[in-house]
């Protein structure tokens, strides 16, 4: 079959959405034009009985999952029109819908010289009443992602007392490794991308980054209707917010769907459009990328199947033998970020080297502390975070050393020495959140 080229299209359709009870599977369909459909399946193994009245709540989830999943499609050609066949999402559905398709791909857009500015605009139905409480079991589940951050949070909500269940959405097995660990309840969604898409993108598609936690938070959420569970969490810190760069006067972040931003606005959506009484937020918003390694180093028993390296997570291409690559922003941020609170031995024994002891690494660095250089298109922190835990082992017998740290002592300090706070100025929670009252504790800057 010769694909018709999604670049040429003028319109990008939300063509159906099915339901399948006995499977606990949904389809979602897509289309270019009058092109062939666009299928992608989810599938809840395990999911029990849907308890009777929540019927229309897990239709209305299931409907947000199809419309913020689209964008996976709609980037392979970003086509100047947007229809729904099916049902159409209400005025403030269809503004956070503008927003994950225009905010959500502004690194997409950057790296591939669009502009999507005024070309997103979901229709709109007129606005239902408000949805009934599910009365749903006090229960959360928490997104793993493999890495430090959902580890923290595992254990801080275990700590609390409260009902947890571990939930992902992939096959990852290092996430299963991670959660495996945990020993705790798990739960695993199955998310398979229609293959005509990677035809596609072989074909000279647009392509680039998506904004996917925003897909798997609309995921879980239907999640936690079919699974009984009143909270979805997630593990996202203060500086997502942050933009990773600003391009023509425009703000490019790479974590935008893991911002504040976006956690706001969704938590509210589902509380409004979905059910009351099933919360979504994350429980480390109001904490610093190094006040979350500070509580992660705490955590021993998972260093041996922990990975924040990316290069672990790609859909195609090809993934590092190891759990950390070692040549990554990813890898060298982490490094960086836990070396002021894992001792030096246990953070080798972690990574299988020493970053900061490899010249070759110098540049990658300089990006992570903005010197000379742009910060990387990663989910990492923000350069004053970069540039205080530097700082702060270049003080350290063990570590001032190593060859980046004496290079960053010697030649880097001296000049930005102003722009570097101490690190305990980094280490106090601080900005909004959704974190119910019953975590308050969580906050505690000494934990």
């Amino acid at each position: 079959m010769t694909l018709p080229d999604p670049r040429a299209a003028r319109v990008f359709r939300f063509v159906r959405r099915e339901w399948f009870a006995d499977e606990a599977r949904v389809d979602l369909v897509y289309a270019f034009d009058d092109g062939p459909d666009l299928v992608e399946t989810i599938r809840f193994p395990g999911a029990p009985r849907l308890a009777a009245g929540r019927e229309a709540a897990l239709e209305a989830a299931l409907d947000r999952v199809h419309w913020i999943a689209g964008v996976s499609y709609y980037k392979a050609g970003v086509p100047p029109a947007i229809a729904c066949e099916g049902r159409v999402p209400d005025p403030e559905t269809a503004e956070l819908l503008d927003l994950v398709y225009t905010e959500g791909l502004a690194e997409f857009a950057h790296q591939n010289g669009l502009d999507l500015a005024g070309r997103v605009r979901f229709p709109r139905a007129a606005a239902a009443g408000p949805p009934p409480a599910l009365g749903l079991a006090r229960r959360s589940l928490v997104a793993v992602g493999g890495g430090k951050d959902s580890i923290v949070t595992l254990e801080a909500l275990r700590e609390s007392g409260d009902p947890v269940v571990a939930a992902w959405v992939g096959a990852s097995p290092l996430i299963a490794g991670v959660v495996a660990r945990s020993g705790l309840p798990a739960l695993r969604v199955e998310r398979t991308l229609s293959p005509l898409l990677f035809e596609m993108n072989r074909a000279g598609a647009w392509n680039g980054h998506i904004p996917v936690t925003a897909i798997n938070s609309a995921i879980l959420v239907a999640a936690a209707i079919l699974h009984d569970a009143d909270e979805v969490v997630f593990s996202n810190e203060r500086s997502a917010s942050a933009p990773t760069i600003e391009a023509d006067g425009r703000a490019v972040n790479h974590q935008w769907s893991k911002g504040w931003a976006f956690e706001r606005r969704f938590g509210e959506l589902v509380e409004r459009r979905v059910a009351p009484d099933l919360r979504y937020y994350s429980l480390l918003r109001p904490l610093s990328e190094l006040a979350v390694t500070r509580r992660f180093a705490r955590h021993e028993r998972y260093d041996d199947v922990f990975s924040s390296c990316n290069r672990n997570f790609r859909i195609l291409g090809e993934r590092p033998a190891a759990r950390w690559c070692g040549e990554c922003p990813k890898c060298r941020f982490v490094f960086l970020a836990l070396a002021p609170f894992v001792p030096k031995l246990r953070l080798i024994a972690i990574f299988g080297r020493n970053l900061l002891d490899d010249p070759a690494q110098a540049a990658g660095f300089d990006a992570l502390i903005e010197w000379h250089a742009t910060k990387p298109f990663e989910c990492v922190g923000e350069a004053v975070e970069s540039r205080a835990a530097f700082a702060a082992i270049a003080q350290r017998p063990e570590w001032r050393e190593d060859e980046l740290v004496a290079r960053f002592r010697a030649r880097i300090l001296p000049a930005i020495g102003a722009a570097v706070p101490p690190l305990e100025a980094l280490l106090a929670p601080s900005g909004p959140h959704r974190i119910p009252a019953r975590l308050a504790g969580f906050l505690d800057a000494d934990r």
